[in-house]
């Protein structure tokens, strides 16, 4: 009985310390710095803060309340007694701040607006604090009040800039698909490749209903192969111009991948963007460094990425409707031979040097947005025999070059002239050499099936055999 007189006297004491706090400056001043310490060496002390931040309303002081119920909700966000001082410190004015419904008076009684028998809210009080809320809305700025906070809470909603990406968009890598506007009037010479090109895949393509009187599938694949710079992967962009289908691109980059199966899903990913985009040509540069032979092969990843596009282009399970596969490669005699069987890449075209009439094309082409004088466009097709189309574009450039620095030397601007173009001459030479060098002993000792005829017999006539 002891026990329990002595507990009553002490609410009755600690009632009465609050209310004489309430009203003396110095003990509320004392107190809040005695929190604050206490706060300081306990941050996570959840209650302790609602306290502090509590106390502090009641003093007028709004703004640091506000930071302290926003770190308590930031430890935890679940808190009723965080949130419920949240919305009442940025609902407050700084000036005159309300009182808590579980305040008590200095005659120690409860506030009007609960029961102070058990503590629930009435009806009157319900009604009151919904006009009090309608009140603040209108006339408190919400937005403000967030952006006093944004420092300590996170936003409550945020705004997407675009649209809101599916949630298995990460699992399937993005490929970019192109419309080319390249034709084939753009290639300059090259009779032949366009002939065969036309007979292979334009003619059925502008015909449909010929292409269905003889049973031509609109699938089908090329590989074009050649020296180095001769414009296979524009000849190819030139095919889907005329087409006019969409482009994908496959390069290592875009499929290959440091994991085990990594490879083989991007490769399908490809493909099957090549297929959702029907028609679509699908531009594989560089062939023999993803298609090489597996006979060469020693690690078991890189065979498994050539059975993956084996299976691609011609599987069980593909549908190539539609889908036109291009390959280009500088050495066809490293690709797997299984890639150049029929339905698959079935036909095999050589794309050689230009001829003269290309070679004054490209020149011109080259020269078309620069300042030249007295250039003899022919002459330079005639000196430049061999020369690939990227030689050919290397030699305008070392031309302008000079230009550029003879006349930022002499501080006088020129045209570009034939001298720049004879000294140019000098320095450049046909790039294509070392490549014929290492296609004469696979023509001389390895044209199985006649494969390379086309490629012997520009060799015996250029007496390169």
């Amino acid at each position: 009985m002891g026990a329990r007189h002595a507990d009553e006297a002490f609410g009755e004491d600690f009632e009465w310390e609050i209310r004489s706090w309430q009203h003396d400056p110095v003990d509320q001043s004392s107190l809040l710095e005695s929190l604050r310490r206490a706060v300081e060496a306990s941050p996570d002390d959840i209650p302790l803060r609602c306290h502090l931040a509590d106390l502090l309303l009641s003093a007028g002081e709004v703004a640091e309340a506000v930071h302290h119920a926003a770190a308590a909700l930031q430890r935890d966000p679940t808190s009723a007694d965080a949130r419920e001082l949240m919305a009442r410190a940025i609902g407050a004015d700084e000036a005159n701040p309300p009182p808590r419904g579980d305040e008590r008076d200095e005659d120690g009684t409860t506030g009007p607006e609960t029961d102070g028998s058990t503590g629930a809210e009435t009806a009157e009080t319900a009604d009151r604090r919904e006009g009090d809320e309608s009140n603040d809305e209108e006339g408190f700025d919400w937005n403000q009040a967030e952006r006093d906070v944004a420092d300590v809470v996170p936003p409550m909603f945020v705004d997407s800039d675009g649209e809101v990406a599916d949630a298995d968009a990460d699992d399937e890598p993005a490929y970019d698909v192109e419309r080319s506007t390249v034709r084939l009037r753009d290639v300059g010479g090259m009779v032949e490749v366009k002939a065969r090109l036309e007979a292979a895949f334009l003619a059925p393509m502008r015909n449909p209903q010929l292409r269905k009187l003889y049973g031509k599938s609109l699938r089908g694949g090329l590989l074009l192969y050649g020296p180095p710079g001769c414009g296979k992967t524009f000849l190819a962009r030139a095919i889907a111009g005329e087409l006019g289908a969409n482009v994908v691109s496959i390069s290592l980059v875009d499929v290959l991948d440091m994991w085990i199966g990594s490879s083989e899903r991007n490769l399908h990913a490809l493909f099957e963007t090549a297929r959702r985009n029907a028609p679509c040509v699908v531009v594989i540069d560089e062939l023999d460094a993803l298609g090489r032979k597996r006979t060469h092969m020693r690690v078991s990843a890189a065979r498994s990425t050539v059975n993956q596009l084996l299976q691609e282009l011609d599987g069980l399970d593909a549908s190539n409707e539609g889908v036109f596969v291009l390959g280009a490669t500088n050495q066809p005699w490293d690709v797997d031979p299984a890639l150049r069987r029929p339905g698959r890449l079935d036909r095999t075209l050589l794309v050689l040097p230009p001829d003269e009439p290309a070679r004054e094309a490209i020149l011109r082409y080259h020269l078309r947005d620069r300042p030249i004088a007295g250039i003899d466009v022919r002459r330079l097709a005639k000196q430049t025999d061999g020369f690939s189309g990227a030689d050919l574009a290397h030699l305008c450039e070392s031309a302008a070059e000079a230009a550029l620095l003879d006349s930022a030397r002499t501080g006088d601007v020129r045209m570009i002239e034939m001298r720049d173009f004879e000294n140019a001459l000098k320095e450049v030479r046909p790039s294509t050499g070392p490549w014929f060098d290492s296609a004469r002993n696979v023509v001389l000792f390895a044209n199985e099936g006649g494969m390379y005829d086309d490629l012997a017999a520009y060799m015996k006539k250029r007496r390169m055999l």
